[in-house]
C-alpha cells in the first residue's frame, strides 16, 4: 500500500490511534505511525481512501 501523510499526531499516543485504527482494516498486514514525521505506512492489500477514512475517523488529517 505504501506512506500516507498524517496531520495532527503529536505523540505516541497518536501513533497508537493511528495503527490500531489502520489495524481494524480488512486486508492491512501491518500498520505504522510516526507522529514526528507525520506519516502513517501501511502493508497489505487495501484501498487508500479507506486508510484515509480511518486515520480521519480517528481524529487526523490525512492524505495520500
Amino acid at each position: 500500500m505504501g506512506r500516507i501523510d498524517v496531520d495532527g499526531m503529536s505523540c505516541t499516543g497518536c501513533e497508537d490511534n493511528v495503527t490500531d485504527a489502520l489495524g481494524e482494516l480488512p486486508g492491512v498486514e501491518s500498520a505504522s505511525a510516526d507522529h514526528e514525521a507525520g506519516t502513517a505506512t501501511v502493508e497489505g492489500d487495501v484501498d487508500v481512501d479507506a486508510v484515509v477514512a480511518a486515520i480521519e475517523d480517528a481524529g487526523y488529517e490525512a492524505s495520500a
